[in-house]
Order: C-alpha cells, then sequence, then structure tokens
C-alpha cells in the first residue's frame, strides 16, 4: 500500500526527500570543490598573501588532464599563480583600490590590456593542424568577392596618421570567420596583427581604420615567434596590447568625461 509506513514512521516519500537532500548536498560540495582549479588558492589583495586553502569540502584535488594530439598532460590545481611582474601600482593603499599603470601603459597589463598566462602553443583544429593562420597558408580559403579585400589598403590610426599596410588576412579554418588583420608597419616593415573587431574596413576611402592605437604605438606590439601561426598565449598579448589603447593611447581617454 501507497501509505504503508516503515522504520517506525518514515514512509516513501520522506525517504526519497531525505535521498534527494543527501544528493543535493554531495552536488553542491563536489561543485564547490571543482571550481577551485583555476585562480585558487585566493590571494590577498593588499599584501598577496595566499588565502588558506578552506578544508577538504573547498579544495579541489590535483587532477591530471590528458591534451590531444599528445600535447602531454596538464595537472590541475597547480597551487601557483601567473608569473612576471605587474607594471602598475595601487593608487590607495586599501583592498579594491584601482591600479594605474607604471610605464608604457600598453605594456601594464591591466585594465582593457589585461591578459592571462596561457600555452606557447597554438590553438589545433581536430586533425592537428593550426587553427588560426594567415590566408598564405590556407590556400582552400579565400575572401567572398562580395566582401572588401583589405589586402594592400593603408592602416590608419586614431590620429589619422598612417602605420602601415594590410599585408595579410588571419583566419579560422574551424570558424570560417576573419581574427586577425596582418600590418607591415611603413617605418620598420614589422608585421604584427591587430584583433578583427578592433579594425573597421572603409571600402569606400579604401581603408583600414584602428581607433584603438596611434600610428606610432603600433610598433610597440608584439610580435610573433612563427609568422605563420599564432599561439595561445601571443592571441592574449596581442589582443591586451592593442585592447589596452582603448583606454591608454593617449592620457585623455582615462580621465574622466565630466
Amino acid at each position: 500500500m501507497v501509505d504503508q509506513v516503515y522504520n517506525g514512521g518514515l514512509d516513501w516519500a520522506e525517504w526519497v526527500l531525505y535521498a534527494f537532500f543527501l544528493f543535493f548536498f554531495g552536488l553542491v560540495a563536489y561543485l564547490r570543490r571543482e571550481d577551485r582549479r583555476e585562480g585558487y588558492p585566493l590571494e590577498d589583495d593588499v599584501s598577496g598573501r595566499h588565502e588558506p586553502s578552506g578544508g577538504l569540502f573547498f579544495t579541489a584535488q590535483p587532477k591530471v588532464f590528458r591534451l590531444p594530439h599528445n600535447g602531454g598532460t596538464v595537472t590541475t590545481p597547480i597551487k601557483g599563480r601567473d608569473s612576471g611582474d605587474l607594471k602598475a601600482r595601487r593608487t590607495a593603499p586599501w583592498a579594491g583600490s584601482p591600479l594605474e599603470p607604471v610605464g608604457d601603459p600598453l605594456q601594464a597589463g591591466i585594465g582593457p590590456g589585461a591578459y592571462a598566462q596561457r600555452a606557447k602553443t597554438p590553438d589545433l583544429m581536430l586533425h592537428g593542424a593550426p587553427r588560426i593562420v594567415p590566408l598564405r597558408v590556407a590556400e582552400d580559403f579565400y575572401l567572398d568577392k562580395r566582401d572588401p579585400d583589405p589586402r594592400g589598403m593603408p592602416v590608419i590610426g586614431a590620429d589619422n596618421a598612417v602605420a602601415g599596410t594590410i599585408s595579410d588576412v588571419w583566419v579560422d579554418r574551424s570558424e570560417y570567420i576573419i581574427r586577425y588583420l596582418e600590418v607591415s608597419l611603413t617605418d620598420s616593415g614589422k608585421r604584427m596583427l591587430v584583433p578583427m573587431p578592433m579594425a573597421v574596413i572603409q571600402r569606400g576611402r579604401k581603408r583600414v581604420k584602428v581607433e584603438a592605437l596611434l600610428a606610432s604605438q603600433f610598433a610597440g606590439a608584439p610580435t610573433l615567434a612563427n609568422p605563420d601561426q599564432i599561439t595561445r598565449d601571443e592571441e592574449e598579448r596581442v589582443s591586451a596590447y592593442v585592447g589596452g589603447g582603448i583606454l591608454y593611447a593617449t592620457p585623455a581617454r582615462a580621465e574622466p568625461w565630466l
């Protein structure tokens, strides 16, 4: 019978309810441990001291992940922090105070120019080839004839000065979109990349406008170790440099509007 009782007053509905409570408690504990694989242990905002791990229910146990294409293994959590000195200082001594850049603000690694230290290997497609490459490498890709071809167009900075010329287009062979425009600088011939979302192809004027940087600042952009491929770490640094110019290209951009 449905209303039959067991063990001194517990019926099936109560057993199911208590089982759900136990399952839900276990799920929450599991998720709270697993979400501590990146960015932990926590770091005190002022002193930089590492905070305690948090005990059994709040600390992820090390787990080894095997990377595809014989890329080795990664163990998390690594119980460490990103290396390198932050080129910035606090504007006040208390926790939560904003940072201001020291030296070249585009190289400070803060604000819109912040980046993560990722693997120094390229993002790969399913069969193991680099995912993001220039059209000179992706010979089976082409630009649609209905869209403007930016190759050969001059690149104009925020100061309306010419920084260089578009020498190639970098495509994502998995997503079939343009990721970067390659710029050959006028003064040095150095080649650097501009993320496509930060560039505007002005078809009528036959030029590419990049409002994030002044023409003179293109030369300071990170260069690639391999001219025909980009690593995950280089993607971070390239986007951070150009993105940092949105706030730091000129002193006026970092000032309040009112």
